[in-house]
């Protein structure tokens, strides 16, 4: 009886030694992968820090990102993306690429869309997200000078509207 538990011991000393070693590596592989979910998710953070819009900058994003469901709009039918860009004005863009311009006016957009897509007429998808013109502009020519003309208006008015907060009395420190 002696060898019998002798033995026994031995295959539970090894059966213990085992399962240390199957929890040491388990330890590791979740170590690894908690780690892991902590840096991604870290970096998805620090994306959304930086994605996150100013309130005095909206996003924009290219068209030419946006895949259409081939179940809702047909290839037989042409689609023009239609909405604004960061400067708020218009912008009307073949979802294929083709061509595309930018407005003063939403209806002139429009018009442009239903234009370039006769006599089959067109699908007009508004995003939700302000995106840019990624192709030559075939709209309004003096949208582009405009555009420039607003960014260098509006630097200073933006300068003068945020120095009340400057001029705010501190409190005396001693």
């Amino acid at each position: 009886m002696a060898v019998i538990a002798f033995h026994t011991s031995q295959q539970t000393a090894r059966i213990q030694a085992r399962l240390q070693a199957l929890l040491a590596v388990l330890h590791d592989k979740l170590d690894g992968f908690v780690d892991r979910r902590i840096r991604l998710a870290a970096a998805q953070a620090e994306q959304v820090r930086h994605d996150t819009p100013r309130p005095d900058r909206p996003v924009a994003v290219a068209a030419k990102s946006w895949a259409l469901d081939p179940g809702i709009v047909s290839d037989a039918i042409p689609a023009f993306f239609v909405g604004r860009n960061i400067e708020g004005f218009w912008v009307a863009r073949d979802v294929k690429g083709r061509i595309g311009g930018m407005f003063l006016l939403e209806n002139s957009a429009t018009s442009f869309a239903r234009n370039h897509s006769r006599p089959a007429g067109c699908a007009i998808i508004y995003p939700s997200k302000r995106f840019e013109l990624d192709l030559e502009n075939n709209g309004n020519p003096m949208v582009a000078p405009l555009a420039s003309l607003k960014r260098v208006t509006m630097r200073p008015l933006r300068r003068m509207a945020a120095l009340p907060g400057k001029w705010r009395k501190r409190p005396n420190a001693g």
